[in-house]
């Protein structure tokens, strides 16, 4: 299943690494990667493919969730079906 994540909050060092290592464990797929610094905040949008081998999306969203947590960040992680629905309107 595609997925878009986003990334918000004070900029500091290991957001991306904490990010990403937890995807890897989850065994999501990082296809696409956009980042920024907008006075001092972080933000960033990855899509993503949960693979067969990934939780489901509910487990997914509350790991990631944890990890924001632990970064001081917030992570959210949606299916890309909302936005595909969204831009149809």
């Amino acid at each position: 299943m595609n997925s878009i994540i986003t990334v918000t909050g004070v900029d500091h060092v290991g957001i991306i690494a904490g990010v990403s290592t937890a995807l890897a464990e989850l065994d999501v797929n990082i296809v696409n990667v956009s980042q920024t610094l907008m006075g001092g905040y972080f933000t960033m949008i990855m899509e993503c493919v949960l693979t067969d081998a990934s939780p489901d999306l509910a487990e997914a969203q509350a790991r990631l969730k944890e990890v924001g947590e632990g970064l001081g960040v917030v992570v959210r992680l949606q299916s890309e079906a909302i936005f595909d629905a969204m831009h149809r309107l």
